[in-house]
């Protein structure tokens, strides 16, 4: 027997694995619980059965994270089916019931005939610690979000002329009114004069500014409404956690800019315009620092989701559409530089011009030039140089 294939359905205490040959027939059906000694003992029943096992998950962290480690150390080949994927195949599959035996049949078999899953790969230490700092990053602006949503939606219900002149609540010039004055009768009181008074001792830059347009919103309500000092209490407390949530995003930035630098390719991605520390970080974590992995740009273009997908059917041909698949995260980092990279760098200006005058939309021209720097930046990291700009070209006199 010349290869087999090992599904595995992953869970938190115990994994279920599906062994199947070149015919699809079980070779082994097994619970295993998610501890070293079983999941070794597991690898080195299945290795005994074939020179070449190709082993298929349906999650890449979490759960799965000591069994990747375990095979990835041990040179095992290891595929990653996305959980999306696997429900969409369980409908082509014999059976309506969901058990964990049935998930890791249809991935060993998916394994088996698809040539389109990606492998997984060990990634270096900066690497592991870059994406576990970044996915962090995201869950605390993410619950800054929902809190600064609350909040607003408290502040609109008792003051609405504060919440309008407040624009920007990630801000602590704006947060540390709230923390102290929430209502249009306490700001009419302590006036403009005393409360830019009390941002300047805490801080704060523009208090003139901020103290005259928090004053005069207090000005323009006089009415006191139904659960106003309850409401105030809120919202005096959700400014104090959003800038505890402001601290604490610091801190993983502080953290991020550290380890990011300390990765040999640092300073050749920081180099292309448009891409910073964090975004920077963002790349490595999701991309890693080996473009050998992808083969080619092309490849990595549709893993970020900047290559169209065709989308023929019957006699038309041509029609493509945005892919479905693709790394989000990877798709922002090139977004986002494209961007800022029209602000701040001549040739991206000039090429985004380019296609707005072709036609193209804003989104388009922004996305086709993301796809322009793919290519850019796959050549820095392959030479291993930093970006240089082109010199302005002579016009004849």
């Amino acid at each position: 027997m010349a290869r087999i294939w090992a599904g595995v359905d992953i869970g938190k205490t115990d994994h279920h694995c599906v062994v199947i040959d070149t015919d699809g027939e079980r070779l082994l059906s097994r619970r295993i619980a998610n501890d070293e000694p079983e999941l070794v003992k597991l690898i080195g029943e299945v290795g005994g059965r074939a020179e070449d096992v190709i082993w298929a998950i349906d999650l890449n962290d979490g759960g799965a994270a000591l069994l990747i480690g375990l095979l990835l150390g041990r040179e095992q080949s290891l595929l990653y089916l996305p959980g999306r994927t696997l429900n969409r195949a369980a409908g082509g599959y014999r059976g309506e019931g969901k058990t964990d035996a049935r998930d890791a049949a249809i991935i060993a078999d998916q394994a088996r005939m698809r040539r389109d899953l990606h492998p997984l790969r060990p990634g270096d230490e900066i690497t592991v610690e870059l994406k576990l700092l970044t996915t962090r990053r995201a869950d605390l602006v993410a619950d800054r979000t929902r809190v600064i949503n609350r909040l607003r939606g408290l502040l609109t219900g008792i003051f609405p002329a504060l919440e309008r002149a407040f624009d920007n609540l990630t801000l602590a010039g704006p947060l540390m009114p709230l923390s102290g004055y929430q209502t249009p009768a306490a700001l009419r009181r302590i006036g403009a004069a005393r409360l830019e008074s009390w941002l300047r001792t805490r801080k704060i830059r523009n208090p003139g500014k901020i103290a005259a347009a928090a004053v005069e919103a207090a000005h323009r309500q006089h009415s006191v409404l139904p659960g106003e000092q309850l409401t105030a209490t809120m919202v005096a407390a959700l400014a104090e956690e959003v800038m505890a949530l402001n601290e604490r995003i610091k801190d993983i930035d502080k953290l991020i800019e550290g380890r990011f630098h300390r990765h040999e390719l640092a300073e050749v991605i920081i180099s292309l315009p448009g891409i910073g520390t964090l975004l920077g970080a963002e790349f490595l974590a999701a991309a890693g620092g080996d473009m050998g992995f992808f083969g080619t740009p092309d490849r990595l273009a549709g893993f970020a989701g900047l290559a169209p997908a065709p989308w023929d059917s019957g006699r038309i041909r041509g029609n493509l559409h945005r892919p479905k698949r693709y790394h989000r995260g990877l798709n922002r980092v090139f977004y986002y530089s494209a961007m800022v990279s029209i602000r701040c760098c001549p040739q991206s200006r000039q090429f985004y011009d380019r296609k707005r005058a072709e036609g193209k939309k804003h989104t388009q021209a922004v996305l086709a030039l993301a796809r322009r720097r793919v290519n850019v930046l796959w050549a820095l990291i392959r030479e291993n140089r930093p970006y240089e700009p082109l010199p302005p070209v002579a016009t004849a006199a």
